[in-house]
């Protein structure tokens, strides 16, 4: 009795240790899906165990999940620090080493998304790659909302609130936090700093003649200006003496820097107020910073050490790093990865952005979209964009990837812990003579996990004919005279074929002879049965059919599998159920 307790004991430190790993690598929250799912990994013995075990990680996640991060991440630290360690190692060994680490004593690394639409794939790179190099080497991770552009990329409250969202379920959490519309004056500070040095101007010149000068690499008028006439323009910038497009601020450059854009770039501009308010501060400012002044300035004030980025932003930097030099700051080590690109996703915010405002998309959450939204709804886990990317790291090298991809990370996934049903799509009705006897077919709720229980279809025999119901698409492999085989109840032998009706007759039970036969399998549900459910596909159609009536006791969030059709993810239930699918 005692070794017994001791057992339960130490199963009850092993889930605890596992649900807490988690939890520190989630917000704080773990999984008991995640917790069973490694737990099993690490003793696969307790597999005939589950039913029993389920319950005893259910009460420790819960307590895990009512402890503060902090107190997670102090249990693990005094308990189990190998783990915390043995992590990290293993993520050096999926992520190269960060450049020059070494120089800095912290490694500060920032996530910092434009609020005007919501997260898709093509953002989780930077998160993702930004998050992990942080964590593994102990440091901070800063979001920071880049919300400087009231005209042209309006940003909005939802997507701020959509943007926390999505983070925090690819379990990236942030460290701090920043909004630069709350910045305005730090931005001020800086160009009149620039101005008085003589490192920056304000530039009066219609756009035309300035790209005719800065094209033929010569100064614009204003370039000579004193800096007592820069900052006399400035305060006619502020105070609205000066109108949209009438004036700018520029940082001085080499005008002869083999890249024109790098040339005397825009650092602050005007903005009308009146016709383009900020979503958060109004018509209070009326001076907006671009990105390259405002990105540059916040990522030296936050002490961030390493930019991971999109090479697309090179010139940027050669930008930047002229606001560097005359601030007498040292420019951050700067990773630049390659295009990433999903074959059949859209990952422009603007056609995401134009298809929800016209309605050609439902919502964010629409399933034709490559958005985290969409991905949440249609059973994508988060575990597995943070595999595939990591997969993909940060090499430079443009990188083409498809939806299997993803979905192969996923399935590995989600195929241990998803219960199986079937759900006939279009169902007709299949009419089976001289059945010897009533049928019950034993089904696991999952093939390698026959702890978790069975499910139960009964099938009647009435005057020697039973009625089953198949989908539709079935009949394609249905010819007259074939041997067909009913997954865990019976074979038959097709009789006849309509549009509506198949007739056949009882052939034989076992499942070797169909083997022997090489006769195919379908699924079924007995006549008479079934719970009504849509299913909304990936792209945006929608398909309807009758589920078991074991379906009806999933929740919402669950993720299944509908046994030779895919994987879904519960939408719904109701009297009718919906779900949304995800992949095969």
């Amino acid at each position: 009795m005692e070794s017994c307790s001791e057992e339960d004991q130490e199963l009850k430190e092993t889930v605890r240790k596992i649900a807490l790993i988690n939890a520190v690598s989630f917000q704080g929250k773990a999984s008991g899906k995640s917790v069973l799912g490694k737990l099993l990994a690490e003793k696969p013995q307790l597999k005939t165990r589950v039913r029993e075990i389920m319950p005893i990680i259910s009460e420790i996640v819960q307590q895990v999940n009512e402890l503060s991060l902090s107190e997670q991440r102090s249990i693990i630290l005094e308990k189990w620090p190998e783990a915390l360690h043995k992590e990290r190692r293993e993520e050096r060994r999926v992520l190269p080493p960060l450049p020059n680490v070494e120089k800095y004593e912290h490694v500060v690394t920032r996530f910092a998304p434009n609020p005007d639409c919501v997260l898709h794939l093509g953002s989780a790179r930077a998160i993702i790659l930004s998050h992990e190099y942080a964590r593994i080497y102990s440091g901070c991770f800063i979001l920071r909302f880049e919300d400087t552009d009231p005209r042209l990329k309006r940003s909005a409250l939802q997507f701020i609130e959509s943007i926390r969202r999505d983070l925090l379920w690819l379990g990236c959490s942030w460290d701090a936090e920043y909004i630069q519309s709350d910045r305005l004056p730090i931005y001020y500070d800086y160009a009149e700093r620039l101005l008085k040095e003589e490192h920056a101007y304000v530039c009066t010149c219609p756009p035309k003649e300035f790209r005719d000068h800065i094209l033929k690499r010569e100064p614009c008028p204003c370039r000579d200006l004193t800096a007592q006439e820069s900052l006399q323009r400035w305060g006619f910038m502020l105070d609205g003496t000066c109108r949209e497009g009438e004036a700018v601020l520029r940082i001085k450059t080499d005008l002869d820097h083999p890249n024109p854009a790098v040339r005397e770039w825009p650092a602050l501009r005007i903005i009308d107020p009146k016709r383009y308010p900020h979503p958060r501060v109004g018509d209070k400012y009326r001076v907006w910073p671009l990105y390259n002044f405002a990105c540059g300035v916040d990522d030296h004030l936050m002490g961030v050490t390493h930019i991971i980025r999109g090479k697309e932003h090179l010139t940027n930097q050669r930008r930047q790093e002229y606001l560097y030099r005359h601030l007498g700051w040292d420019y951050p080590e700067a990773i630049h990865y390659g295009r990433l690109k999903i074959v059949g996703a859209s990952l422009s915010k603007s056609e995401i952005l134009r298809g929800v405002n016209s309605g050609l998309y439902k919502s964010w959450d629409d399933p034709r979209l490559a958005t985290f939204a969409a991905l949440r709804r249609r059973g994508i886990m988060p575990e597995a964009v943070r595999e595939m990317i990591l997969s993909v790291g940060p090499r430079p090298a443009d990188i083409v990837l498809s939806w299997e991809n993803l979905y192969a990370h996923n399935r590995k996934m989600i195929d241990p812990i998803a219960s199986r049903f079937f759900f006939v799509q279009d169902p007709i009705k299949l009419i089976v003579k001289k059945v010897p006897s009533v049928f019950t077919a034993e089904i696991p709720f999952h093939p390698d996990q026959p702890q978790r229980g069975f499910r139960y279809l009964k099938v009647d025999s009435k005057n020697g004919e039973a009625s089953i119901l198949a989908s539709k698409r079935d009949l394609a492999i249905m010819k007259e005279g074939s041997i067909v085989r009913l997954m865990e109840l019976f074979n038959f032998q097709v009789e006849s074929i309509n549009e509506n009706r198949v007739m056949a007759t009882f052939h034989s039970q076992s499942y070797e002879e169909a083997r022997k036969l090489n006769a195919p399998l379908i699924h079924w549900i007995p006549a008479d049965t079934g719970i009504s459910c849509n299913v909304t596909l990936p792209d945006g159609s929608t398909i309807t059919g009758l589920a078991e009536d074991t379906f009806k006791k999933v929740q919402p969030d669950e993720v299944v599998q509908f046994e030779r059709f895919g994987f879904v993810r519960v939408d719904e239930v109701g009297e009718k159920i919906a779900v949304y699918f995800g992949h095969r």
